[in-house]
């Protein structure tokens, strides 16, 4: 019996043993291994513990973050992160920052970071545009972001011009301004735009800045040329679209061209289409050639400018869009046939958005009792604005039938199409004197409620 004792008793002193022993300050399950617990001495272990309690970061980011980062003193990462959060950064917005470019905990306050973040709040950044803004490159915390606003502001930039290129492109704050910047600049000043011009198209397309002179920008014009004739033409054509800076003009333009050509669109055309609206040549080859064959079958002539018109007003929406445009006609009784012949008539009434054909026709057909054939006969209707001008000129009409003043048989859609200056002319300034409220309802007061008597369109 005492033999038998003696072999469980060490046995159950060891199951008994210290917890201390296995590497656990405490019994209690919950706490963590002392392997786990940060050493406070070990810089790497101070950075993942920094990352994780005062950033937010998972252990998995961390410990990724910290490879890049050592922190050896906290002071200078909780300043750091006190100015974000001054800059009305929230925390989660904080932690995606960091994660991203954990760098930044070791940035210069005095010299980089408190300096760029003053900067770009006087550029209308803070909080959550702020925050946008850095998600997309947050080494423009860290770039010589002053040297960067002083150059565009020198170069007639505007600092909202300077804020919308800066939201759209901060990555330009990471490139040299006079190696990289001023050629550029330089190129498109000596083919006739001003720095206004160009300030204004560069913050709509600032991604030109990041292309290379020599290998893209200049073998583009160069290709223009060729095609356009004249600087000017060529001028004329950046200036309507300056994305044409951006494309490869053999690769792309060229084909869309040599489809024109193939179908006898004359080279005068070719150019009416770069001058008027460059972007439908952008549309990939496929797709342009689905246009100019659909504009051909509806029988538009390709020596007409409205062959250019239709095809500029195909080019800019999708099918699915242009179905809806239709179906919108045909809820008003119109026929696809009394539908292309309106198109064909004027192919511009087809840019006009789905929302304002609903509106436009509704007006005319139940409020002015107007067919839906007369629209399709003049489309250009559908292009006038219906507020500020059909609903004041009905309204002006209204008042000047009521007395008597001008007979059933005027043609109202002829006062439609007046330009402002002869409407105003010969029917408001005529009958100032004696009906005063003509000039109230032109500007909109005076409400139309309908026409007194039955008109014939």
């Amino acid at each position: 019996m005492f033999r038998l004792i003696c072999i469980k008793l060490p046995q159950q002193l060891r199951r008994r043993a210290s917890p201390i022993c296995h590497g656990y300050l405490f019994s209690t399950s919950s706490l963590r291994p002392i392997s786990e617990l940060p050493n406070m001495t070990d810089p790497k272990s101070l950075t993942v513990s920094f990352l994780r309690n005062s950033c937010g970061l998972s252990l998995e980011l961390a410990a990724s973050a910290s490879k890049k980062l050592n922190i050896e003193n906290i002071e200078n990462p909780n300043f750091v992160l006190d100015l974000l959060r001054t800059h009305g950064l929230t925390q989660n917005q904080i932690r995606h920052l960091i994660s991203s470019r954990p760098l930044l905990l070791s940035a210069d306050l005095g010299k980089t970071l408190r300096p760029n973040m003053e900067l770009f709040k006087s550029l209308g950044f803070s909080g959550a545009s702020l925050a946008k803004m850095l998600s997309k490159d947050p080494r423009v915390l860290q770039s010589d972001a002053y040297t960067v606003v002083e150059f565009f502001r020198a170069h007639g930039f505007s600092d909202e011009q300077i804020s919308i290129l800066t939201m759209k492109r901060p990555t330009l704050y990471i490139l040299n301004t006079q190696k990289i910047f001023k050629p550029k600049l330089e190129f498109f000043k000596s083919l006739g735009f001003s720095y206004l011009e160009i300030a204004k198209l560069l913050s709509v397309e600032p991604y030109i800045l990041e292309r290379s002179l020599e290998n893209q920008i200049i073998p583009c014009v160069q290709g223009l040329r060729r095609i356009l004739g004249t600087d000017e033409n060529v001028l004329k054509a950046v200036k309507a679209c300056f994305l044409l800076i951006e494309f490869n003009v053999e690769r792309v333009l060229q084909a869309n061209i040599s489809i024109l050509l193939s179908h006898g669109v004359p080279n005068s055309l070719v150019v009416k289409i770069f001058l008027m609206h460059p972007r439908s040549l952008l549309l990939r080859t496929y797709r342009f050639r689905e246009i100019v064959n659909e504009v051909m079958k509806l029988g538009f002539d390709p020596n007409n400018l409205l062959f250019v018109l239709a095809i500029r007003s195909m080019a800019v929406m999708s099918k699915a869009l242009w179905e809806k445009k239709v179906e919108a006609l045909r809820s008003f009784g119109l026929s696809k046939d009394e539908i292309d012949s309106a198109f064909k008539l004027q192919p511009m009434c087809m840019i006009t958005s789905e929302k304002k054909i609903m509106k436009v026709m509704g007006f005319f057909v139940n409020n002015l009792k107007m067919k839906p054939s007369i629209i399709s006969k003049s489309p250009n209707l559908l292009l006038f604005s219906l507020e500020k001008r059909i609903i004041p000129r009905c309204s002006v009409l209204q008042i000047l039938m009521s007395k008597g003043l001008i007979k059933e048989d005027t043609g109202i859609l002829h006062t439609f199409r007046m330009t402002e200056k002869t409407f105003v002319e010969k029917l408001v300034k005529k009958y100032q004197n004696e009906v005063p409220d003509v000039i109230r309802a032109h500007q909109g007061k005076i409400e139309f409620q309908g026409f007194p008597i039955d008109l014939r369109f």
